[in-house]
């Protein structure tokens, strides 16, 4: 599965108004999407719940997985925008 790593730019990190825009944005889709902190195990993208587990905080490193191509650079451009600003 296609991946790429993204620092997070929400500046209180992937708290709930964060978590729940990008899941969101994969629920939407119909497409799995995976997320994963460094040595972190994989977590639904789709469950803004399962995304606050990551406990990924602001400059964190976050790996983005899914195998469709262009929804993958939409979540993790969101991961990488400040979602609070």
């Amino acid at each position: 599965m296609p991946s790429t790593t993204i620092a997070v730019g929400s500046s209180v990190g992937l708290h709930a108004r964060p978590a729940a825009v990008i899941a969101a944005a994969v629920t939407e889709s119909g497409v799995p999407v995976t997320l994963a902190t460094n040595g972190g195990v994989p977590v639904d993208a789709g469950s803004a719940l399962l995304i606050m587990t990551l406990g990924a905080k602001y400059g964190d490193q976050v790996t983005v997985a899914c195998d469709d191509e262009a929804l993958l650079r939409k979540v993790a451009d969101l991961v990488a925008t400040d979602l609070d600003a």
